[in-house]
């Protein structure tokens, strides 16, 4: 891996303040996101979180700058320490400096100085703060971010997206998914998945320090349908009748996820009248969702000279104040 200030674009006495800066402007330049048609997008990411690992934490900063460890946060074994005997566990320093180790846990520093500390150098806080979710798990937009996860020494969960229609939620459906690493995978969505679930794909991730696979955690978006709104398991439709099925009743063709079925409308139905049509919404663990059709009078496109005329006879002859239960 590069230098880490070469990385960041910083000169090496620059300050803390100034390799956060660096760190947040270059993140938003090669955020994934910002660049969905290069793939080297997320490894170009990945190396400059990799660099703000080493350059954004005080102690490995230090230790990187005496040349103890390199720029993936590893130690350089130098030998002996300061004491004339070796390191435990990797290699140890006097005098007040720090003792680093690298094993299963990843980059440590020894006891005494404020207990160990893994990787993470704020970069989860940062991306929080810039893309309005933590790092390693889904941003606003939705789309594919990537950071530490799990405990220090656990593999890296990247993360990618996909977007399904409503009757495939319904019925479940697969995608081919591309992410941030590189890698294309199958994912296998199942049947009743709503808006914003996440799918976890064990071992699909990047290797962390102590060499352990990461996850991926897809999360799958619902497309809105035009004529479905979901409500949980349930479905809502606004059904258009005429002004004479409305009056007079008849059967309609109402839609469904599977298929039109007839609806029997009673004589007098008002608009804003609803049907439950059982077992027509979606599937769930404690089985289907109904579908509720919401009547909607719907007049005429062009003006009607004899319904214009028989509703005047109507006004005069048979009024009636349908808002006369209202405050």
């Amino acid at each position: 891996m590069r230098d880490p200030y070469e990385v960041l674009g910083v000169p090496k006495t620059a300050s803390a303040e100034a390799i956060k800066s660096a760190f947040r402007k270059l993140a938003k330049k090669l955020h994934p996101d910002a660049n969905k048609n290069d793939k080297k997008a997320a490894s170009k990411f990945a190396e400059l979180n990799a660099a703000y690992e080493i350059a954004g934490d005080e102690d490995k900063r230090k230790a990187f700058d005496r040349g103890e460890i390199d720029a993936e946060g590893k130690p350089r074994f130098q030998g002996f320490g300061a004491s004339g005997g070796p390191g435990a566990g990797g290699f140890g320093r006097e005098g007040g400096f720090e003792n680093f180790t690298w094993g299963p846990e990843g980059f440590q520093r020894g006891p005494g100085r404020g207990g160990a500390r893994g990787f993470g150098g704020g970069i989860d806080d940062i991306l929080k703060d810039m893309f309005g979710g933590a790092a390693g798990r889904r941003t606003q937009s939705g789309h594919d971010d990537f950071g530490p996860s799990g405990p220090h020494g656990s593999g890296r969960d990247v993360t990618g997206s996909v977007i399904i229609t409503l009757p495939e939620a319904a019925v479940g459906t697969s995608r081919r998914v591309q992410l941030p690493t590189g890698k294309e995978i199958d994912v296998k969505i199942p049947p009743g998945l709503t808006d914003g679930q996440t799918i976890r794909l064990k071992g699909q991730g990047l290797p962390g320090p102590g060499g352990t696979l990461g996850d991926a955690l897809i999360t799958v978006s619902v497309a809105p349908h035009p004529t479905f709104k979901r409500e949980g398991a349930d479905l809502r439709l606004e059904l258009p009748v005429t002004l004479y099925e409305a009056v007079l009743g008849g059967k309609v063709r109402v839609p469904t996820l599977d298929g039109a079925v007839e609806l029997a409308i009673p004589p007098g139905s008002s608009s804003g009248k609803s049907f439950r049509l059982k077992g027509k919404g979606m599937p769930s663990k404690d089985g289907p969702g109904d579908l509720y059709a919401t009547l909607r009078i719907v007049l005429p496109e062009r003006g009607d000279a004899e319904l214009e005329e028989l509703m005047k006879k109507w006004q005069s002859g048979k009024p009636y104040d349908p808002r006369r239960d209202m405050s």
